[in-house]
């Protein structure tokens, strides 16, 4: 079914392996050399040949994962004879509707991937590759990211991923292996199907750069941390999501506490939260698996917020072994040219949320939530941020969290990767930019998260809402992008010079007014979070 959701996609939390450099032995297009047919280890598929560019989609990357499949580990997709039709995009994994997100899906056959190229890329290319991975980690699709014109402007191949979300590829459960991991599985699975297949579509199986946003951007950092996925991409890049963010309490929901990781649970955490939704849903004892895979999709989505539940991944088991931030500071982090960054005014996006679940925030609000984020210290965090600074306290709420849990873990975690590797960190700096989430009037958008991505992924409807000066910033960001993918540097003769991250406080600012350096450690009062303990 083919479905057109907006690009929305906000995140409301987030021993080696051979690999072959090469396409699988078949992998050519058709005899007739037909553009619109190539080749892959399953077999032959057709897509559509535009004239800047060529996609295919819905490919399988792997097995379907209905019945006894259903929190199993990915298996090998299952060959085809003939010439599969790949000109409409597969199912969207399960998920519920949302206000912010689209359409619900009941499809547990949903492991596909989309694949776009230059119009006519031939094997023997070798043209950059750059894998993405979508947001939230409950609702999402591949097919909403429109590559065409990052393909056809940067000349590469973009592949665009499916992956099972929610209770379906994070649940876990005290007899079930792999408990928390099933969705980083399924992104590794589409890691390894793109080494071996690139080659057909004309890519350079040896040059793949993994990117993501929000929970995208953190999945990507899972799979540095992880043993298993050594080796099966080159480069990085991480949009407002990292392996280190951790929430103050109150900071995204009324009553919520303070979570340690912003993206991340214990391996033992999730296994006791499933057994006990387990228990809940009538699946209890030994045959609590099967009493569960027995269960429609319907009725586990039915259960009362069961899709955020198991919206992170766990670590301390095989697949993620270390605590992430040890794993950072430790140094157990695949090393290798890295673009990292957030938005201006990333918080934004949680405030509005927050607002449009619950109430507009009052100044009673804003002393509750600085003493429940900062104890002691909220006196201090008032002093810095007085609500007299705002127009109101959404504002003020917004940019406490924006510098606190984004800019300040961000930067702290471009050092620690800077001392192993190349390091390019950007802020996306467009305060007005097409708003694709229902902000309240009283809270502007701003640079809020995820407002950066359409400027790469940018489809005819989002260009037409595009001024000068924004289409100007889009291409020049595709320029950018499209050169780390190619080179592991974002360099671009008829662009400002973006050097590698150094600890003098400056990035790239992405702004439609001018590309620049900007003090990031000044904008964010990054040196007032130090001064405190953070």
């Amino acid at each position: 079914m083919t479905r057109k959701l907006p690009r929305r996609l906000t995140a409301l939390t987030v021993g080696l392996l051979a690999v072959g450099a090469t396409a699988h032995a078949s992998a050519n297009t058709s005899p007739a050399h037909d553009p619109a047919v190539v080749t892959v280890d399953s077999g032959a598929i057709k897509g559509r040949v535009h004239d800047d560019h060529r996609v295919f989609w819905g490919v399988p990357y792997a097995a379907p994962p209905v019945g006894e499949r259903r929190w199993l580990p990915p298996s090998p997709a299952e060959a085809w004879s003939g010439v599969r039709d790949a000109t409409r995009p597969g199912s969207a994994c399960p998920q519920l509707a949302s206000p912010y997100g689209g359409e619900a899906s009941l499809d547990e056959d949903c492991l596909f991937l989309n694949v776009t190229t230059p119009p006519d890329a031939r094997p023997g290319d070798d043209l950059p590759v750059m894998v993405w991975l979508h947001g939230n980690g409950s609702i999402g699709s591949g097919d909403v990211f429109d590559a065409s014109r990052i393909a056809a402007e940067g000349d590469i191949v973009v592949v665009t991923v499916n992956y099972r979300l929610g209770v379906f590829g994070a649940f876990g459960h005290p007899d079930l292996a792999d408990s928390g991991t099933i969705g980083l599985q399924d992104q590794r699975a589409a890691f390894s199907w793109v080494r071996r297949n690139a080659t057909a579509f004309g890519g350079d199986a040896g040059n793949v750069t993994a990117f993501g946003v929000s929970f995208g951007a953190t999945s990507v950092s899972g799979h540095l941390m992880s043993p298993l996925s050594q080796g099966l991409f080159d480069k990085v890049i991480m949009h407002s999501g990292f392996a280190t963010m951790d929430a103050p309490a109150n900071a995204l929901f009324p009553g919520l506490g303070r979570l340690d990781y912003y993206g991340w649970r214990t391996d033992a955490e999730v296994r006791e939260l499933g057994a006990t939704v387990a228990a809940e849903l009538g699946c209890a004892g030994d045959d609590a698996l099967e009493c569960l895979r027995a269960k429609s999709v319907r009725e586990l989505l039915d259960h009362p917020d069961i899709m955020n539940l198991f919206q992170s991944y766990a670590y301390g088991n095989e697949q993620l072994p270390m605590e992430p931030r040890r794993a950072v500071q430790d140094g157990h982090i695949a090393a290798m040219p890295t673009m990292v960054g957030t938005t201006l005014d990333e918080h934004r996006t949680f405030v509005a949320i927050r607002e449009l679940m619950f109430d507009i925030l009052t100044e009673g609000d804003y002393d509750q939530i600085l003493a429940d984020a900062f104890g002691d210290d909220a006196a201090a965090v008032a002093a810095e941020y007085p609500l007299s600074d705002f127009d109101n306290p959404s504002l003020a709420v917004a940019q406490v969290f924006t510098d606190r849990m984004w800019a300040a873990p961000a930067h702290r975690l471009n050092g620690q990767l800077a001392s192993r590797a190349p390091v390019f960190v950007f802020e996306f700096a467009d305060t007005n930019p097409p708003e694709e989430f229902p902000f309240p009037p009283h809270l502007p958008s701003g640079a809020y998260h995820n407002a950066d991505i359409s400027y790469l992924f940018r489809d005819p409807d989002f260009e037409a809402r595009l001024d000068e000066r924004q289409a100007r910033l889009s291409r020049d960001m595709i320029k950018y992008w499209t050169s780390f993918a190619r080179h592991g540097a974002p360099l671009v003769s008829d662009l400002p010079e973006w050097p590698p991250f150094a600890d003098d406080g400056h990035v790239q600012s992405l702004d439609p007014n001018g590309i620049a350096p900007t003090d990031y450690v000044a904008a964010h009062r990054l040196a007032f979070w130090r001064s405190i303990g953070f």
